[in-house]
């Protein structure tokens, strides 16, 4: 097959390609886009045809979408918000005002108690700028997986290891958060409480820390987030280790003591695209979040 041009795409190929790719079926995806299914259909394999890879695997469950198929609607997701950036920014040069959504994806600490006095502060610069928040856990691929498929614009992430923005992306940290020990107040021996833990807590920045405390015990109590955690922590049903962000506000109930000099330090930052980096709407939301930190 002959190689594809990016002129050979075109925008209504690529809605296609993306709906089919959420919704998982040829049937579903004509119903989502006021479609028929031979029309959803046709549309894919002359898509296949033009790019040269089957896309989807079709079954009597749907339509699974291959690696190749994974790659293609990452790429046509963010193409088709390049288009609607097109837009805004033509409309911002003329108008002098920038308008349109701004999706952002942040796990639930950062959701709870960094974006909102950035948003606050954006939404009263940029009225016509509507923020779409979704709260994704930082798990696998985490927020900088939704922004390198194409389904935010910025990613409020944890960053850490030796390559801090993860590749294909572009970013920066905003705060250095370390851990403290959490536990119920008054407790006189916080220490020798059993461990309460969440699937997120401990990524690679500080696992190598965690290896190396002998007092810290195996989780006996695997909560569902970090506000879960505090709560069975303040009930008096453990101790936990927690970064700075999880612990804005928290009861009374607990206490938090400092775990001294070696204590491990989480880097949260923002991720976002080479391409819309530049664009008016991020590029005021990354002020906003600077301005916060400082």
């Amino acid at each position: 097959m002959n190689a594809v041009r990016a002129a050979d795409l075109a925008p209504h190929e690529l809605r296609v390609l993306v709906a089919v790719d959420q919704e998982r079926g040829f049937t579903a995806a004509a119903r989502a886009l006021g479609l028929t299914q031979s029309a959803v259909s046709h549309s894919i394999r002359g898509t296949e045809h033009k790019v040269g890879a089957v896309l989807f695997e079709r079954g009597r469950k749907g339509a699974t979408p291959t690696p190749a198929g994974v790659a293609a609607a990452a790429h046509a997701r963010r193409v088709l918000r390049l288009l609607d950036a097109l837009v805004t920014e033509a409309r911002a040069a003329e108008r002098g005002e920038v308008t349109g959504p701004l999706r952002i994806a942040a796990f639930r600490s950062a959701a709870l108690h960094l974006l909102p006095a950035a948003l606050d502060r954006l939404t009263a610069r940029h009225p016509g700028i509507r923020p779409e928040v979704r709260v994704v856990r930082e798990l696998g691929a985490g927020t900088a997986g939704e922004v390198a498929e194409g389904r935010a614009d910025v990613g409020i992430a944890t960053l850490g290891g030796t390559s801090p923005v993860p590749a294909g992306l572009i970013g920066d940290v905003l705060v250095e958060e370390p851990y403290a020990l959490v536990h119920p107040a008054g407790h006189p021996d916080p220490r020798s409480l059993p461990l309460v833990d969440w699937h997120e807590n401990c990524g690679s920045y500080t696992r190598k820390w965690w290896g190396r405390q002998d007092w810290i015990p195996r989780a006996t109590v695997l909560a569902e987030d970090d506000g879960a955690v505090l709560a069975m922590v303040g009930n008096g049903h453990g101790m936990a280790i927690m970064p700075a962000l999880s612990l804005t506000g928290a009861p009374a109930c607990v206490e938090i003591t400092d775990l001294g000099a070696d204590r491990p330090i989480r880097s949260v930052g923002y991720v976002t695209t080479p391409e819309l980096a530049s664009s008016l709407a991020v590029r005021a939301l990354i002020r906003e979040l600077r301005a916060a930190r400082a």
